[in-house]
């Protein structure tokens, strides 16, 4: 569950007040699919908020008009209402000197400019709430893959994390799902000799009837104890799932798995920036080549772009081989044109990762202490650390259920 949120079983509210369709539009798209989100709308806009029953709300998101001087003395009543127990997030459609003392002045938690879309929504709500309850409270931890290019062993690197995250935690009692959203091309499954059982066609119609009994049927079980969700290939048929699809299953998911590694698409649908935003960590994985590093490159800055610094990608160059006197590319290269954004590289060594996919094992079944494995260890291990994953969390890092309640 959300950080700061009632204990399982229990849904988070959300209070919304506005009048504008827009922001009420984006606030459904933003929670509307979750099945741990209770969303109640106000459509009086802040002036509402006195014939609400704001008990239990856990943030309420409340649309200002900069313009109107009625709206901040609502704002004064609704903020002395609440006395503190629940965030306040303000959305207005101006930001100047004036608007930022009179916020001050009711010390709101945070504030947004329209217009406002549904991953910065998601978002700011989820880094009041968690500051709000301290952030305590156990969270999921996404790790999402996303290829720069085709071909470049996005799905290998992921089913490998997901093992060496499955190992590394099952001492501590620690699950991990591993979930491939790639549904027409979707690799997952093959490499690791399982039959895909998620079932679109019986959770598309209705993405509300997906729970945790249902899920459970639609989980492949690797021999390893990993769990996969998969689908069956769909090569012939381009389809672009309704976005309340992906959010509901990856809501269910990240509630009840400890680690979650997603296989995305390079195929940017109208579901990738909420499954990027809902990462803890985003890798971007290419080739080392020139042009590999180029599409990371361009990858990297539409990603900060679009869902601004809060999501920080890393690229790591997958397949990388450096010779001391030969002409291909050297690591300084790489550092050069990706600078900070440059996780790490593993290198190459195809015949192994061959025979682990032609087998369906892991690769450290065909052969231990491999080169790929100890490199990838490297760039995640680290990361799952307390201390460090404290110390580098990104202040949208996402708290699971709200995580994917666009």
């Amino acid at each position: 569950m959300l950080n700061g949120a009632p204990a399982q079983g229990a849904r988070l509210r959300v209070v919304v007040l506005t009048a504008d369709p827009g922001l009420e539009q984006s606030a459904r798209d933003t929670f509307g699919a979750s099945g741990g989100v209770e969303l109640s709308i106000g459509r009086g806009g802040i002036s509402e908020h006195a014939r609400l029953d704001l008990a239990g709300a856990a943030v309420v998101v409340a649309d200002v008009d900069a313009d109107q001087p009625d709206d901040f003395l609502h704002l004064q009543r609704l903020v002395a209402r609440l006395g503190g127990k629940t965030a306040i997030m303000v959305v207005t459609q101006a930001f100047n000197e004036t608007v930022a003392r009179q916020l001050l002045s009711v010390r709101v938690a945070d504030f947004l400019v329209k217009p406002v879309a549904p991953a910065a929504l998601m978002q700011a709500c989820t880094r009041v709430v968690r500051d709000a309850s301290g952030g305590d409270n156990k969270e999921a931890q996404i790790y999402t893959f996303l290829p720069a290019a085709g071909g470049v062993g996005v799905t290998t690197l992921a089913i490998q994390t997901a093992l060496l995250l499955l190992r590394s935690g099952q001492r501590g009692g620690a699950t991990t799902c591993l979930v491939d959203l790639d549904f027409q091309h979707g690799a997952c499954a093959d490499y690791l000799d399982l039959e895909p059982r998620l079932d679109l066609d019986e959770i598309e119609p209705r993405p509300e009837r997906l729970d945790g009994q249902l899920l459970e049927v639609m989980l492949s079980h690797h021999a390893s104890g990993l769990a996969v969700i998969a689908a069956p290939h769909r090569p012939a048929e381009m389809r672009s799932f309704d976005p309340m699809v992906v959010t509901r299953l990856l809501d269910l998911v990240s509630t009840r798995f400890d680690h979650v590694v997603i296989d995305t698409p390079r195929t940017w649908f109208s579901w990738t920036d909420n499954v990027l935003a809902g990462s803890n960590e985003l890798f971007i994985v290419t080739e080392s080549t020139v042009p590999g590093l180029r599409y990371a490159q361009q990858l990297v800055a539409a990603i900060t772009e679009r869902l601004g610094e809060g999501v920080q990608p890393q690229v790591i160059v997958n397949r990388f081989e450096q010779s001391m006197f030969g002409s291909g590319l050297k690591r300084a290269d790489l550092k050069q044109t990706l600078g900070n954004a440059l996780a790490g590289t593993i290198p190459n060594n195809y015949a192994l990762v061959r025979e682990a996919i032609d087998r369906g094992v892991p690769l450290e079944e065909v052969k231990q202490r491999n080169t790929v494995t100890t490199e990838l260890k490297r760039l995640i291990e680290p990361r799952t650390s307390p201390k460090v994953a404290a110390r580098n969390a990104p202040a949208s890092q996402k708290a699971r259920g709200l995580a994917w309640a666009r």
